[in-house]
């Protein structure tokens, strides 16, 4: 058995511990009140009789005291209850000695493993890491009630990002970066007026990412297409300065030459500057900014040629990677890439197909861009086209006074989400049970999304003036509060949720991809959705049915209810939960099939929704990668590719490993042979189906379809 300490670390069982602690207490009574060895070792056997994997202390103490009060030890009992009420008050002393030192230590795995993006051995990601201790720990005794505390510990649902609760800061946001640009801004008490240029426009851009990303805990976005109009300036800038040096002796067509040969350098230039200044730049938080570029050709923008140019550069550059410590071109891991295809890119003859044909090139070597269908995402948000926050949450529609719709300098307050299977496991199939307390657990979530709301209430904007002072959300007096922000749907709030297909199995007995499953999995979502629209309804918050993209969620709710509830076949016996309304990843399912079918889904979960799928390596084969990405316009809003593609963990070459003359696998950049020491992709002839390895002595590689 496993024991969940009130710091929410788990430890083995140790009866040892409860002998002990009613031993101390028996020694603060009379002999006559004392408690025998014999029933000492009942109320041991109690405890250990009721076969669970997993307990919370607190539930350990309130049996010890039910039984010292059943076996008439009623003085006993109320030593035990103060010995364990000064046991309290001492922990509320300090609790965070051991998960801070074990940090510095770099033997705290949870929290050092927690974030991918963070270098949890830096010195400057360490601050914040131990300030997220102390933040949760204060936020676990003291911030929540005590019901959401235990109900976070005991897996029923995730108060997500607790590290950062007790700072008033909220998840993540649409940077208003065209006011930001075209009004100036004032980052460090320095003002930064509206640029002149490209080149300055992207590194001011940049500085403001950053400068967002250290007041806030989640990701933004930034909408590129107000880059065009300072592309523009340059092009204007260089034709002028040219035309002048020349004495207007140049004919018309030389100058247009050689503006646009001095734009495309500063184009280049300027979108280098976001890649490298994105990631090399580090944030408060230690780690580079999480931002998404918002990658969209607007038909009514008047500067749609230079932003389909930057758009264009952008993807080149990607694709091209950047270098790594040892020199290679690798991936990185920011900005976050977002496509969108519209009529004019969907790979049907429109004007900036070839824009579309190489960011399926990049997804195929370098895994981003994602695709937003802007048909499919039009009939989902009112007629509207709009990024992602950084976390892949959507924002609910919101008009400003005037009937406009606005997304940009927009934000998200927070999020909570629901263990779904474990609401199947508990109720065994017994579908009243399981409508019932679900809206026990819907109502949970709802006062913690409450806790979140009013965290932020009466905050000031002094506490991020680049935020609530400067345009980043809004252009606030100093001391004035956010309170306007929080209501009215202007800003979002999120309920999550994990593991619809495992609760589909637990409740019907069959993957929601049947006929059966499809009908109670649809109800179930439906039902969440009511309650979010019930809710914003009775608040006038914008609540949002969010598909979380937590994978980190998915195993962490798997391995508590393994420990509490055993080893349930294609439930807890994977170690994982299935993401939100994702297809599990053992199911036999073609690249359409699984976009076709979860796409009913996102409709319904507006607040958040992406589907992937997982292919094999594509560079060799992209017509079939553009097949599939026509099939999203169509019928699908948002999507990725997970696309498997070589990587030499000697080098960090992550090009394509290739076999040479004896047969071996062998990294073209160092010539690394060793085959544990590098992933090798599935090669196929463009089958989007289950592939699988033969490395036997014949080394094939085979596909349902060729054996290659």
């Amino acid at each position: 058995m496993k024991i969940v300490k009130r710091d929410g670390r788990v430890i083995d069982y140790d009866r040892q511990k409860i002998v002990i602690a009613i031993q101390k207490a028996n020694k603060e009574v009379e002999e006559c009140e004392r408690a025998t060895d014999e029933e000492i070792e009942s109320i041991l056997q109690y405890i250990e009789g009721k076969g669970r994997q997993r307990m919370l202390v607190e539930d350990i103490q309130d049996i010890i005291e039910q039984k010292l009060m059943e076996l008439d030890h009623y003085v006993l009992a109320k030593t035990y209850i103060i010995y364990r009420y000064t046991r309290a008050l001492v922990r509320k002393a300090n609790t965070t000695d051991e998960s801070i030192l074990s940090l510095i230590k770099n033997s705290n795995k949870d929290v050092m493993e927690e974030n991918s993006n963070k270098n949890a051995t830096a010195a400057a990601t360490q601050r914040d890491l131990i300030a997220g201790e102390v933040s949760k720990d204060l936020t676990r005794r003291i911030l929540l009630p005590e019901k959401i505390s235990k109900a976070h510990d005991e897996g029923a649902i995730h108060f997500h990002d607790a590290d950062y609760f007790l700072q008033p800061i909220f998840n993540c946001c649409l940077i208003n970066i065209g006011d930001m640009l075209d009004n100036g801004t004032v980052m460090n008490g320095k003002l930064i007026e509206s640029p002149k240029s490209f080149q300055v426009a992207c590194t001011v851009m940049t500085q403001i990412i950053a400068a967002v990303a250290s007041s806030q805990y989640g990701g933004q976005s930034v909408d590129i297409r107000h880059l065009g109009k300072y592309l523009r300036k340059s092009y204007e800038k260089f034709k002028a300065h040219i035309e002048e040096t020349c004495d207007h002796q140049l004919a018309p067509e030389m100058v247009e030459k050689l503006a646009k040969e001095r734009t495309y350098y500063e184009l280049r230039s300027g979108v280098q500057t976001i890649q490298y200044q994105i990631n090399t730049l580090m944030t408060t938080n230690g780690q580079s900014p999480f931002v998404t570029l918002f990658l969209n050709l607007d038909k009514d923008d008047p500067y749609i040629e230079e932003n389909a140019a930057i758009i264009e550069e952008i993807l080149r550059q990607r694709y091209e990677g950047i270098k790594n410590d040892q020199g290679v071109y690798v991936t990185p891991a920011f900005p976050k890439l977002v496509y969108v295809l519209d009529e004019h890119n969907c790979l049907k003859g429109g004007k900036y197909d070839y824009i579309t044909k190489l960011a399926v090139k990049c997804s195929a070597k370098r895994l981003y861009p994602d695709y937003i269908s802007a048909k499919k995402m039009r009939e989902n948000y009112e007629g509207n086209v709009f990024s992602p926050m950084g976390c892949r949450s959507f924002l609910s529609p919101w008009k400003d006074e005037n009937g406009n719709y606005k997304f940009e300098g927009r934000f998200n307050q927070g999020v909570v989400s629901l263990n779904l299977p474990q609401i199947g496991i508990l109720t065994k199939g017994d579908e009243d049970a399981f409508w019932k307390l679900l809206d026990e657990r819907l109502d949970l979530c709802y006062e913690a999304l409450m806790c979140r709301h009013n965290a932020l209430k009466g905050v000031k904007s002094d506490v991020s003036p680049v935020h609530w002072q400067y345009g980043a959300i809004a252009r606030l007096e100093k001391g004035e509060t956010i309170d306007k922000f929080l209501e009215g749907g202007y800003s979002t709030i999120s309920l999550g949720y994990i593991g619809l297909y495992e609760v589909t199995k637990l409740m019907t007995g069959e993957s929601h991809t049947t006929e059966k499953g499809k009908d109670f999995a649809l109800r179930v979502m439906k039902r969440l959705r009511k309650a979010t629209d019930d809710w914003k309804e009775q608040t006038g918050i914008a609540f949002g049915l969010y598909g979380t993209p937590a994978e980190s969620l998915c195993y962490r709710f798997a391995r508590i209810d393994k420990e509490r509830f055993g080893t349930i076949e294609d439930v807890t016996d994977k170690g994982y939960y299935t993401n939100s309304y994702h297809v599990d990843v053992r199911e036999h399912i073609d690249a359409f099939s699984k976009f076709e079918f979860e796409s009913q889904f996102q409709s319904i979960s507006s607040g958040g929704a992406i589907s992937y799928v997982e292919i094999p390596n594509m560079r060799n084969n992209l017509e079939a990668l553009e097949d599939i990405v026509r099939f999203i316009y169509d019928h699908i809003q948002y999507a990725e590719f997970n696309t498997k593609s070589d990587y030499c963990h000697v080098c960090g070459f992550d090009g394509e490993i290739i076999v040479n003359d004896d047969f071996e696998w062998e990294c073209p950049v160092c010539h690394n042979k060793d085959h544990n020491k590098m992933n090798v992709t599935r090669r196929t002839c463009g089958y989007l189906g289950e592939n699988f390895w033969n490395l036997g002595k014949t080394k094939e590689i085979k596909s349902r379809v060729l054996h290659l």
